[in-house]
């Protein structure tokens, strides 16, 4: 993982907000139904670890969108906020809450197999479908 220094960032009416201690400069996009279903396209993300807090906790309503994940949002604005991995407490943060600019790079993409095909990035990235995503999780057989 390639950190930079911690960010910060908010909703839309900054009723909620996030510090990040370390930020992974690599975005990912998620095409799977549910990410699209979320935001009404692909989720672009960055890795932020676990070390994330957030201000106005209050106003974070929190929806488990799977048995491995659940998905924050403020329920003032509607603002998605984050995307956590349950296990690990791994929080993936949409990339445009951040309010300092980045130097971000587009690197990978998920669940490529479930990405329509109206739209298509013109980025050179890693891809992996869902299958193959879930196979690096997948605990090793003896």
């Amino acid at each position: 993982m390639s950190d930079h220094n911690g960010g910060n960032g908010s909703c839309l009416c900054r009723k909620t907000r996030i510090s990040v201690q370390a930020i992974n400069k690599n975005i990912g996009g998620c095409h799977c139904q549910t990410c699209r279903k979320w935001g009404g396209g692909p989720l672009l993300v960055v890795n932020c670890g676990s070390d994330v807090s957030f201000e106005g906790r209050e106003n974070i309503t929190i929806f488990n969108s799977s048995e491995w994940a659940e998905r924050g949002f403020c329920n003032q604005c509607g603002t998605h906020l984050f995307y956590r991995l349950k296990a690990n407490n791994q929080y993936y943060i949409p990339v445009g809450l951040f309010e300092q600019q980045q130097d971000f790079v587009f690197t990978h993409q998920v669940f490529i197999d479930e990405k329509p095909t109206y739209y298509c990035f013109a980025n050179d990235t890693e891809n992996m479908t869902g299958a193959e995503l879930f196979a690096q999780f997948a605990p090793p057989t003896a």
